[in-house]
């Protein structure tokens, strides 16, 4: 009995061991295959050292295209779609909201694995692959109605296709594809890190203002599905193309310099091995975690804002046209906020610029609440404008600043995970809150007491950091 109990043990410890073998050879024969795409691509189809200006640059280019092209998956290109997506599927707000909130949910529980992948594979690779699989993804989600009749139409069914269809935009359009582009161009420069992540904002900031204007037009010219198609298309084929051709992952691949300065490289090597922390280490950090939950408590506020922009403004008493033209002057303030903060992030620490953020977002909040009244909607755009563009910001800048770049894939997409995971809370809390509670407002009210709590810990936690 014992010899066999023996045997039987030493079996299932040669199949697990089997098993970690083949898994373990997998994930080389894996990395092997994409290291060796990079390896042999690195100089093709030209070398970046022999264009006649820093190649940075180019990577500031592709770094803003690819969050832009991330639009179909974030929340203010999803909401577009919304009411699209409620007659046509026959689902309700409620359970479209849960549908939001379960995918994004389950996305965000990947996003720290795909941050490593961005730590092994580069930004070159990753960015292809995520644009690709997004495009696949939203071409999924304008088929969903023929896939709900061709299995029977139930709205559970419905309700469970369309879940995992934000679960993958979520995932390849708001977390990988949005954190690689923001985190390839930290790579490329160094004493400049603050004036370059202002200049993309910009346009970034203009394009994500513009997409809502841009895809109802779509939508009105040729149909959702046929919309959902073009962005598919237009990101599947053409930009996963043109960032696999010019992407780079960083400098020294490339036989370049940060910054694009010659003698700099020494001084970044020392600041990498003095500054750089892992995630078992930052997981630590009350500095981390002030950072991560006050960039959530936007993302969550501002996700349920847009997702459920037409509503909130009709509860006000206004319509959907006042709605939509609430982007373009927030959008105004967080530009010219977001290069004006970027320019003095180089020279100064980043504290003030938190506590400067979370009070422009309890302003917002005050005039959300107060949204009947003008001069509450204009609190509102002058609140999170400035907010917004702050945080762009300290997004681009904290987890660099404060912990490295050494292991910065990993760091930033548990961060993005906290961001994605608070973006799922918001709307589907928002829509609960009007359900039960009569009103939006309140959720409101529960928002702004959380920021008071974040501005009061901020002001008083002493965070440390090193100033580039």
């Amino acid at each position: 009995m014992k010899r066999g109990k023996v045997f039987y043990q030493g079996s299932l410890r040669s199949i697990f061991n089997s098993k970690l073998a083949i898994t373990q050879a997998l994930r080389l024969i894996t990395f092997n295959f994409f290291n060796d795409i990079i390896m042999l691509s690195e100089n093709w189809p030209f070398q970046p050292s022999k264009t006649p200006f820093f190649y940075g640059w180019i990577i500031l280019l592709f770094s803003t295209l690819g969050i832009l092209f991330s639009i179909p998956g974030q929340t203010i290109g999803l909401a577009v779609f919304t009411d699209s997506f409620i007659d046509a599927l026959d689902l309700s707000r409620t359970q479209l909201s849960l549908a939001y909130f379960f995918g994004t949910f389950g996305s965000s529980l990947f996003l720290t694995k795909a941050g490593r992948w961005f730590d092994l594979f580069g930004g070159r690779i990753m960015m292809t692959i995520s644009s690709i699989a997004l495009s696949l993804m939203i071409l999924y989600i304008s088929f969903i109605e023929e896939l709900g009749r061709l299995f029977g139409g139930s709205s559970v069914l419905v309700f469970i296709l369309i879940l995992f269809g934000y679960f993958g935009v979520r995932f390849f359009g708001q977390g990988v594809l949005t954190n690689c582009s923001r985190n390839i161009l930290l790579l490329w420069f160094d004493k400049k890190k603050g004036l370059v992540c202002g200049i993309r904002s910009v346009f970034v900031s203009i394009g994500f203002s513009l997409s809502p204007i841009i895809l109802v037009g779509l939508i009105s010219a040729f149909g959702w599905r046929e919309a959902l198609c073009i962005l598919a298309g237009v990101g599947g084929i053409g930009f996963s193309l043109v960032a696999f051709l010019f992407t780079r992952d960083d400098p020294a691949s490339c036989n370049l310099m940060v910054d694009g300065i010659d003698n700099h490289l020494v001084e970044e090597s020392k600041q990498e091995v003095s500054k750089s922390k892992t995630l078992k280490y930052v997981k630590r950090s009350p500095i981390y975690w002030i950072y991560a939950l006050s960039l959530g408590m936007h993302a969550m506020f501002g996700t349920a804002l847009v997702f459920h922009i037409v509503a909130i403004f009709g509860e006000a008493g206004r319509g959907s046209e006042e709605a939509f033209n609430y982007f373009f002057p927030a959008a105004i303030f967080s530009t010219f906020t977001n290069l004006f903060a970027s320019w003095l992030t180089d020279k100064y620490a980043l504290k003030p610029f938190l506590i400067t953020m979370l009070i422009a977002f309890c302003i917002g909040s005050w005039g959300l609440i107060n949204l009947e009244y003008i001069w509450g909607f204009w609190f509102l755009v002058i609140g999170f404008g400035i907010g917004g563009g702050l945080w762009g910001v300290i997004s681009n800048l904290a987890y660099v600043r404060f912990f490295g770049s050494k292991y910065l894939g990993e760091i930033s997409g548990f961060g993005t995970s906290i961001s994605v995971f608070c973006s799922a809370v918001g709307p589907a809390a928002f829509s609960l809150a009007f359900d039960y509670l009569g009103s939006y407002t309140s959720a409101f009210q529960i928002c702004l007491v959380f920021l008071l709590v974040l501005l009061f810990i901020s002001i008083f936690l002493n965070q440390k950091e090193q100033v580039n």
